[in-house]
């Protein structure tokens, strides 16, 4: 076992999988402050959701500013000139940029008051913060080379984190609101549900593939990868959360907390995994 590979180093270090982890959150918190001109239960997650959103993209950017060898080169993101069309990080980069755009006047219109153009802007808030996770996933199943990573279902997988995390956050934020609550468990529980799914099928396809599938599964579900993977991401991130909801306390406000707490420790430790486990074989080879 051990096929050769033609590179060995970790290129993607451990702050794209924070990122990840920023950015899904704040995906999802943008989607639910759409959400809450659709549901007047979610009306006070509003504005806290997609401040919560601004903040948490702005980390996300300096994390990748400072990622840079030469930070000042995040500036060739403006310049058309610079942009190579054919390369996801091109589309990702401008999803970025149009996502905190259109955010910027969302939120400037929910301190005005501006409620028509508002709920108009949350669409295209909305959609562009669905673009993050898609484009994060696709960043890493374009890599034919990188076990695991190479899938269609990746993007999928990063939309479903992206709204588990932001409902968690949400649940989190919206405590004391018994009716946001009841909406947003149903969230939460769906959303953990298709991660656990999504996760069936990247595992079985991963543990069955060749040489290098099947290593980079060892590592994954071993040792200290698989305490990360298996322990906080499988069973504390994804399993126990529903398993909280479903039971008779599911609807206690102290239930729902914990289930998002788990739910973003898990929805972190998985991104972390993902990302690494596959690295760590290829160093290796």
């Amino acid at each position: 076992m051990g096929e050769y590979l033609w590179f060995h180093d970790v290129s993607w270090h451990s702050t794209y999988a924070i990122y990840f982890f920023v950015i899904g959150i704040c995906a999802g918190l943008a989607f639910f402050s759409f959400l809450s001109w659709h549901k007047p239960e979610l009306a006070e997650l509003r504005k806290p959701a997609a401040w919560g959103a601004f903040v948490l993209l702005a980390i996300g950017g300096l994390l990748l500013i400072g990622d840079l060898s030469q930070p000042l080169r995040f500036l060739n993101v403006l310049n058309p000139v610079y942009l190579h069309f054919t390369s996801p990080l091109a589309w990702g980069s401008l999803n970025i940029v149009a996502f905190g755009v259109a955010l910027v006047v969302y939120l400037f219109l929910l301190n005005k008051g501006d409620d028509k153009r508002g709920k108009a802007l949350a669409l295209v808030v909305a959609l562009l913060a669905l673009g993050l996770p898609i484009y994060t996933g696709y960043d890493l199943s374009v890599h034919q080379s990188r076990p695991m990573w190479n899938t269609p279902v990746m993007p999928v997988l990063f939309v479903a984190l992206a709204m588990a995390s932001g409902a968690a956050a949400s649940a989190l934020l919206a405590r004391g609101n018994a009716q946001a609550q009841a909406t947003l468990r149903q969230y939460l529980m769906w959303s953990v549900g298709a991660v656990g799914v999504v996760l069936i099928g990247i595992l079985g396809t991963t543990n069955y593939g060749g040489s290098a599938e099947e290593l980079t599964y060892i590592i994954l579900t071993t040792g200290t990868m698989g305490l990360i993977f298996v322990g906080l991401g499988v069973v504390a991130g994804t399993v126990a959360p529903v398993a909280l909801l479903l039971a008779p306390v599911g609807q206690r406000p102290a239930t729902m907390a914990l289930a998002s707490l788990l739910v973003l420790v898990g929805s972190a430790a998985l991104r972390y995994a993902i990302l690494m486990a596959p690295q760590q074989m290829q160093s290796l080879y």
